[in-house]
């Protein structure tokens, strides 16, 4: 089993990358595989809504940068998912929420993979950066993996994050959580307990 972890910080070491590394420490101890996807300072566009995606029935983004169907693919393939991110005028990284508008809606959606969210800030804003990146999932079928805590850890330089002991131990019991429910999905997939058909919903808007 394998946890596709996203850094959404422009820089490669920094707080986001301390925490997330907490989280992978943890998920190896517990015999789960993880993969940082770096982020980094690529310059990725929003959606446009030409609907390439949607109609050639591919599930890729006709937009042409590397990073959105690379990890779309590595999605694919994944377990779980966790987003980490660096707190902007309380806020997740732009770039970031470019780039999960375009997977999420090109690919449709990670039915069934547990999924959870984490934030790095200096001082404030990391709940409400951490609720805005939940709803990627919540409207996607995704269990969400909750820890201990608010998903947060604190400091303004990498080594500062071991000093944040609450938020240390908040990334260690999300880890833990996310490979409990790894194991359960997978215990439950070989004694043939498997996900739930969701139900066709006609699509409607407030004017009929």
């Amino acid at each position: 089993m394998k946890v596709l972890m996203i850094n959404g910080s422009p820089h490669k070491d920094g707080c986001t990358n301390a925490a997330l590394t907490i989280i992978a420490d943890t998920l190896a101890e517990q015999g789960i595989g993880s993969e940082i996807f770096q982020l980094g300072t690529q310059r990725i566009s929003g959606c446009v809504a030409c609907g390439y995606c949607r109609k050639s029935g591919a599930k890729r983004c006709a937009i042409k940068d590397d990073a959105v169907n690379e990890l779309i693919d590595k999605l694919e393939a994944a377990d779980g998912l966790i987003v980490g991110t660096p707190v902007y005028y309380a806020s997740p990284n732009g770039t970031l929420v470019s780039l999960l508008d375009r997977v999420f809606y090109a690919h449709g959606g990670y039915p069934h993979k547990p999924a959870a969210a984490i934030a790095s800030a200096r001082r404030a804003g990391t709940i409400v950066s951490v609720d805005e990146l939940n709803k990627y999932f919540t409207i996607s079928q995704m269990p969400v993996v909750s820890p201990t805590y608010w998903n947060e850890v604190h400091g303004t330089r990498a080594e500062d994050v071991a000093k944040d002991e609450e938020g240390v131990a908040t990334m260690r019991n999300l880890a833990l959580n996310m490979a409990w429910m790894l194991k359960c999905i997978e215990c439950g997939k070989a004694n043939g307990i498997l996900p739930p058909v969701a139900a066709t919903a006609t699509k409607t808007n407030f004017i009929r």
